[in-house]
């Protein structure tokens, strides 16, 4: 065996031999190459690999061992099963397949010997040959790999120091490196050029898509405004925005220096009953206001309205990007924890260390606002606007939730990528600040889309039926998140990612005006390689791994939508007859308020414009609002989310899906943050492939005298003929949380379940009681104390799980009194 300093420093000699006759090996052709067994993408150079390894696979992968081959190349770690299906030579490449990493999405290589772990780095050395090698990444996955004893010392100790070398240099630099590295080659460039887009959705980059959206709402008052064509008036807004058609562009210009980076008021979505939605950023205090100027911001804020609006402050009730980061931060350390310090969390206290954590508490907050919006637009015949201070954050999470709940063309694969083409792509989101590709500044370094992707989790989770979208399609999308290989990540707006794919740059003369004029000193290097959108998912999935990211739901009749200036004949109408036409109203924390300040220009202290031309508000309002506001939130709330989603379910699709709130009804997303819990946080080998994991023997022995205990209380509980007991709960609830009840897992299934009958039924899922037994910790073979997060073997995946039915002779679970929201 080959252990010391000695061995680190001949391995590190050897590095850049094999690496120069890998890349001497390499050359480029017109199709993906066998290289060792492996498919290796056009230009893909081999650096090291290594026979006779075993990965640990997953739940959703049926857990067990899978023999196979160890690549290491200048893109990615993959694994090549032993006995897998040959590749087809004639397909398309995909740069990640089933069981593949992508080196720039590693956070971490563990390396665990006989009784230690070991953090390596670059400059770290081994003093021990590897057993296992642990490779934690940054989107919430955990790779194991399980060296055989045959395999060479030297192989072992090369593979290591070759994959931490490679996914984090020396010297941290640009992302463009592994961008190169996969779509570098001129083959691949030119089979980037070739792609075509999706047509079947919208992507909002031309005054056709908007005007494509604006007839689909029915919103026949707006236009699309070219005004920011050339990015002069907002520097983060797209080319075009949806302004009222009473506005005038020469109007338009003078307001957009009235907000926070010239983000004015401007068109979302248009709801069926007549209600529009809007967005804008903080109004600027420290300028000086024309009085013409101001009417038109009115004329703008009130769109095609004449009744009223509501302003929803969005900073006062919602986490900060700050805010998120940290939360994040901690639910990633107690999901994963730390394998090379042995440090885990115990199973008693791991449900209010996941409450402290805050993530659910900011799931609920971002969901119980999008409700009040909703409910809002639902009245009809108003304008709602969401106001944030740079409207690049909660601005985008909370409109594309409040599309995503009241319209089903959202909630279909197409219609929720073109949302966030629209919300998210298009208006600015700073995604490449935020995901932090460079690693190299975490000031700005926060989670806020994959936030927003938790809260759509949720509204699948309780209504399932309702979508077409799958809980894979927004797996495929977290993970897609952390590979920097694609536009619509790489950018903090349109005019970043212009620059990029075109290269040009602007001139004036005052006789042509504003040309377009190419820039041989642009920061954009021709170059580069074309970078695909993350739409694109057949560079990254198979045909069957694409076929789950939808399904097929009940089509329900399209509602026609109110035309501006038709009446509404809501029946609660009269709660806004005491309104004064004009109104601007504030929600802030469920209640609404009318400060004289609001709209900021009414303010005398605000501005030169003191004297409104429209009325003073009254106080005497704000009651028939609230009143609107909570009317909806009690008409329709469903005391069980499987009423809406069943068959005799309401199929209005205006009615928006308003979430259970309460803690017991906010789940944990465990097909993605504790996919790699067990590959954390124990290390147990098998003497044979064909032995089950000990975590698996432990939870069916719990499952055994759970049995057990069911039948010895069903056996000595008397049940007379006709008499009538109060049901009460066979189990205890020991994954329930003292503070807010966060239930992690579904019930337990006994032996004698039927089979279930469809594999999407959800109809009890978002209130049910969960109440799987935590196993005590197994000792390992090393010594240390690992906590296990699963109670039972079942597959990890939700979707197949049948609903709870309980053994004869025992009784049923009492349904959960689901609250109504308030606000």
């Amino acid at each position: 065996m080959l252990t010391g300093s000695r061995t680190t420093f001949k391995v590190r000699q050897m590095l850049p031999d094999v690496k120069e006759r890998m890349l001497s090996q390499s050359g480029n052709s017109a199709r993906s190459r066998d290289v060792f067994g492996l498919r290796c993408l056009p230009g893909e150079c081999v650096l090291q690999r290594t026979a006779m390894v075993r990965k640990k696979l997953t739940a959703r992968e049926g857990r067990g061992w899978l023999s196979g081959t160890l690549f290491c190349t200048h893109f990615r770690v993959a694994f090549v099963p032993q006995d897998g299906p040959k590749a087809d030579d004639n397909a398309d490449p995909i740069l990640l397949g089933d069981h593949d990493i992508a080196l720039a999405s590693i956070e971490k290589v563990v390396a665990v010997g006989p009784n230690r772990t070991k953090l390596v780095t670059p400059n770290s050395s081994l003093k021990f040959t590897p057993e296992e090698l642990v490779l934690y990444c940054r989107d919430m996955r955990v790779m194991c790999f399980l060296f055989d004893r045959l395999t060479p010392d030297a192989q072992v100790i090369e593979i290591t120091f070759t994959i931490a070398k490679t996914y984090q240099p020396l010297r941290p630099g640009s992302v463009l490196s592994f961008q190169n590295a996969a779509l570098g080659s001129v083959e691949m460039k030119q089979f980037l050029s070739n792609r075509r887009r999706d047509s079947h959705m919208n992507w909002f980059e031309s005054a056709a898509d908007w005007e494509q959206e604006l007839e689909r709402c029915g919103a026949t008052s707006w236009r699309v405004s070219s005004v920011n064509d050339r990015f002069e008036m907002s520097n983060s807004l797209s080319k075009y925005i949806v302004v009222p058609h009473k506005v005038l562009d020469t109007e338009l210009k003078k307001s957009f220096a009235h907000f926070n980076e010239g983000r004015i008021p401007r068109w979302c979505w248009r709801h069926p009953r007549g209600s529009d939605l809007l967005r804008m950023s903080s109004f600027q205090y420290n300028i000086y206001h024309e009085k013409d100027d101001l009417r038109n911001l009115e004329l703008v804020l009130f769109g095609c309205q004449s009744s009223l609006c509501v302003v929803v402050e969005l900073g006062e009730e919602l986490p900060s990007p700050a805010d998120i980061q940290l939360a994040h931060s901690r639910l990633r350390a107690l999901c994963l924890g730390d394998i090379s310090t042995s440090v885990s969390v115990p199973d008693d206290k791991w449900l209010s260390t996941l409450e402290s954590t805050r993530w659910l508490d900011y799931i609920r907050s971002c969901l119980r606002k999008a409700s009040e919006v909703s409910c809002l637009l639902r009245s009809g015949h108003l304008t709602v606007a969401l106001q944030e201070v740079e409207d690049r954050d909660m601005g985008c999470v909370v409109s594309s939730l409040v599309q995503v709940m009241c319209d089903p063309h959202y909630r279909t694969q197409h219609g929720f990528q073109g949302l966030m083409q629209k919300e998210w792509v298009m208006a600015g989101h700073r995604f490449y600040s935020r995901i932090n590709y460079h690693r190299d500044s975490d000031k700005e370094e926060s989670p806020v889309f994959l936030l927003f992707l938790d809260c759509v989790w949720h509204l699948w989770f309780q209504f399932p039926s309702r979508f077409q979208l799958t809980d894979d399609f927004l797996l495929a999308l977290h993970d897609s998140v952390h590979l920097p290989l694609f536009s619509t990540f790489l950018s903090n707006c349109q005019r970043e990612r212009c620059k990029r794919s075109q290269n040009v740059s602007q001139s004036y003369t005052p006789v042509n005006g504003w040309r377009d004029m190419l820039s041989p000193h642009s920061s954009s290097d021709p170059l580069d390689p074309p970078l695909p959108p993350v739409w694109d998912w057949a560079l990254q999935y198979s045909q069957e791994r694409r076929d789950r990211f939808s399904q097929s739901v009940v089509a329900a009749p399209p509602l026609q939508a109110l035309l501006n200036g038709n009446l509404n004949t809501n029946l609660d109408a009269h709660l806004l007859a005491d309104t004064i036409p004009g109104s601007v109203f504030l929600l802030s924390r469920g209640t609404f308020t009318c400060p004289p300040n609001l709209p900021p220009w009414r303010s005398g202290s605000s501005g030169v414009y003191k004297k409104s031309h429209r009325r003073a508000l009254s106080s005497e309002i704000v009651p028939g609002l609230e009143r609107l506001l909570k009317a909806w939130s009690l008409a329709d709330v469903p005391q069980n989310p499987a009423a809406v989603s069943g068959p005799k379910g309401a199929l209005d699709p205006c009615e928006p899906l308003l979430p259970l709130l309460m803690g017991p009804c906010m789940s944990l997303w465990r097909e993605c943050y504790l996919r790699g819990a067990l590959h954390a946080q124990a290390f147990s080998h098998p003497v044979s492939s064909h032995r089950r994991h000990p975590v698996d023997r432990l939870a069916e022995e719990v499952q055994q005298l759970k049995d057990q205990l069911a039948q010895l209380s069903s056996s000595k509980r008397p049940d007379p003929l006709g008499s009538t007991q109060e049901p009460r709960r066979t189990d205890g609830n020991l994954n329930q949380s003292t503070n807010n009840s966060t239930f992690l897992y579904s019930a337990l299934r006994p032996k004698t379940t039927p089979p279930p009958t469809s594999t999407r039924q959800h109809s009890s899922r978002g209130h049910s009681s969960l109440s799987a037994a935590l196993p005590s910790r197994p000792p390992n073979r090393d010594g240390n104390k690992h906590s296990f997060l699963f109670g039972h073997s079942a597959g990890a995946d939700a979707r197949s799980e049948p609903r709870y039915h309980p053994p004869p002779g025992t009784t049923k679970l009492p349904k959960s009194n689901g609250q109504p929201l308030t606000s």
